[in-house]
Formats: C-alpha cells, sequence, structure tokens
C-alpha cells in the first residue's frame, strides 16, 4: 500500500476547522464542494457542526447510508396541465428562505452508487431535478477511502476534480483539547498524553484483521464508562469491547498506576510545603494522571489558585527516575489557563503571585 494514496497531506482537525471557517466566509470558495477524508471517529461531522455553529449558520446533515436515492431526487407525479412527469423536491434541501448554511454530505463514499449520482449532482452541479441549492450554502461531504477499512466505493477523478480535499488525521494535541473542553475523564487524557500513538490504531487494527480497535471516538466511549458508577470488573468488559482486548489490558494496567499515584481531592486540601510536596507525584504515569486531575478538578476561584499554587511546586518533586518537571510545569499551566479564560478566571490566575513568580523564572 502506498504511504499517501491520495496524494494530499494528513492535517490535523483542528486545521480542517480553520480552513472550512475560511471557505465558508469567501463567496466564491464557499460555491466549490470539499470533501473530508479520514478514518472513523476522527471528528469529520463534528467540525463541520462547529463550523456552522461559528457562523450562527444551519446546517442539514445527511447521513447517505440510511437514505433511498429517491430521497435526494425526490418524489414524481404526473402534471396534467404540462402533459409530462415533473419532481417534487425533498423537504429537507433548503429553500430561497434559508439563503446560507451547510449542507454536509456524510458517508458519501459508503452510499449505495445509485444515492451517489444524486449527491453528485449536488456537488458538482448544486442541483437535482429541477431544485437549485440557493447560491449562499455551502456542500461538505465526508467519507473513508478504502486504505481507511472501511466499506467505500471509488471517487471518479472527475467527481475528485470538483472538489477541495483534506486528508483528516488523529491528533493527540486536538483530541486533548477536545477532551478538556468536554469534561473527558481525566484517566484517558493523562493515558493518551503519554501514548498518543493509541490515540487510533486503525493502521494496526487493519495489518491484524481485527474488528474492534482503539479511535478518537472510542476514547470518547472510554470516558464515559470510566467516568460510570459501574464496577471495575463491568467497566473492563465495556472498556475491552469498545477499543480492544489489547487496548484495555495496557489501559487498565497504567490507571492502577494513576490511580494509585495522587489523590487529587488530598492534595487540593494539603497545606503548602512539605504537606503538598510529600504528596507529589513521583512517576510518570503519575505526574500525567495528577495533571489533568488537577485542571479537571478546578471549579471555582479558590481551587484555581490552590492549583496555581500546587504548580508552583512541582520542581520539588521526586520521582523514582527523572520526570519531565519543567515540561509538566509549562503544560499545566497552560491548561489552567485555558480553564481560567472558559470560566472566567483570567484575572485571577495573571493576578496570582504563583503565575507571576512561574513567568518571572521563565523570563530568567
Amino acid at each position: 500500500m502506498q504511504a499517501d494514496p491520495m496524494n494530499i497531506p494528513a492535517v490535523s482537525i483542528a486545521s480542517v476547522k480553520e480552513a472550512l471557517i475560511a471557505q465558508y466566509a469567501d463567496p466564491a470558495l464557499r460555491h466549490r464542494a470539499t470533501m473530508l477524508w479520514g478514518t472513523r471517529g476522527v471528528g469529520k461531522s463534528s467540525v463541520v457542526a462547529q463550523v456552522a455553529e461559528h457562523y450562527g449558520a444551519p446546517v442539514i446533515d445527511l447521513r447517505l447510508t440510511t437514505i433511498e436515492p429517491v430521497d435526494i431526487r425526490g418524489a414524481i407525479y404526473a402534471d396534467e396541465q404540462q402533459e409530462r412527469t415533473v419532481w417534487f423536491p425533498p423537504e429537507f434541501l433548503p429553500e430561497a428562505d434559508q439563503p446560507e448554511g451547510i449542507l454536509f454530505l456524510d458517508e458519501l463514499t459508503a452510499a449505495d452508487q445509485r444515492l451517489q449520482i444524486s449527491a453528485y449532482s449536488l456537488i458538482l452541479d448544486r442541483r437535482v431535478g429541477h431544485y437549485r441549492l440557493p447560491d449562499g450554502w455551502m456542500v461538505v461531504a465526508a467519507g473513508n477511502a478504502r486504505f481507511h477499512g472501511a466499506v467505500s466505493h471509488d471517487m471518479g477523478t472527475a467527481l475528485a476534480d470538483r472538489m477541495f480535499h483534506f486528508n483528516v488525521q488523529s491528533a493527540i494535541e486536538a483530541f486533548l483539547q477536545y477532551a478538556l473542553e468536554h469534561d473527558l475523564a481525566p484517566e484517558v487524557m493523562a493515558y493518551l498524553r503519554v501514548r498518543a500513538d493509541r490515540l487510533d490504531d486503525t493502521q494496526t487494527q487493519l495489518a491484524r484483521d481485527h474488528l474492534v480497535g482503539a479511535s478518537p471516538r472510542g476514547w470518547e466511549d472510554v470516558s464515559k464508562v470510566l467516568k460510570s458508577p459501574l464496577e471495575d470488573r463491568v467497566k473492563r468488559l465495556f472498556v475491552q469491547g469498545r477499543i480492544g482486548a489489547a487496548n484495555a489490558a495496557e489501559l487498565f494496567g497504567v490507571l492502577a498506576e494513576i490511580q494509585a499515584g495522587v489523590d487529587v481531592t488530598q492534595l487540593l486540601a494539603a497545606q503548602p510545603g512539605d504537606e503538598t510536596r510529600a504528596l507529589l507525584p513521583r512517576s510518570l504515569d503519575a505526574l500525567y494522571g495528577m495533571i489533568y486531575g488537577l485542571v479537571a478538578a478546578v471549579t471555582d476561584e479558590s481551587r484555581m489558585q490552590r492549583a496555581l499554587a500546587i504548580v508552583e511546586q512541582f520542581p520539588e518533586m521526586q520521582g523514582e527516575a527523572a520526570l519531565p518537571v519543567r515540561e509538566a510545569q509549562t503544560l499545566t499551566m497552560e491548561l489552567l489557563l485555558q480553564r481560567g479564560l472558559a470560566q472566567g478566571l483570567e484575572n485571577s490566575i495573571l493576578g496570582s503571585a504563583a503565575y507571576q513568580n512561574y513567568m518571572a523564572a521563565r523570563e530568567a
């Protein structure tokens, strides 16, 4: 298999979002359809919704594997006055009273080939039958290629030549940013920070002919399982049923160390100085477990101030092996600042002695 069958570079979902926002803002570019290629769970559907939300624009999401060809083409009826048959367009396609928006054709390459013909008319000509898509609407399609291990029909060069193409790749930084914004389990974020290659193991899954493997969507489900009140034995069953036995075994092995490393609640309640120093982590997995647990626990100004004071003591950590203390301190400060911006606590952070000391140390 070629390293790059589509002959376009892989880009992160964050870069795709930036590009789609720019495309929608330009009337000429908006008129050209865009195709998002990528493995399952990489965020193709969600990024389209985010772009629509950015502009306050409507989005029509058509899952092409769940509809019939006639659903796009519309219903045929006999017009006795014209003495001919004509088509009634479907109600879900936008009319003139909705002048702008995004028409999202999901699972395009997996759809029935008869349905693809109607979808291609919308992409190529922005019309199907007598229906014409309003000028202000942008068409975005998404699907998998065969080398992604999904059911897929080949796209002809004539169609491909009428679209912008993005090869969407799983990127750990983009996923962790998403995870923070959506309050995913800190254990999942800590695990993937150290083992970024486990975010999406599609290629390994295909090479070993396995049905179940890890994906960004899968890790989001794992987070829900870990945050549930289920017994550990039952959690393990659900996790291995979602991301595979090998991934689950490694995850739970690391979870044991993360959970044994630092009690974030106890750390937040500890006194600064020796009491805090005694609770700081001593291993890499426990370190990242503490970082994401600490960020998740910050829900108000008092906890933010206490978290900043804890971060100030990071250089006092005494690990079993050398720990990336300065890198961890920088990462935690960045995450706390993001958290603070989301909660309106940025002034509390910037005015704190701990943050000012940190910045002074960086400058020095």
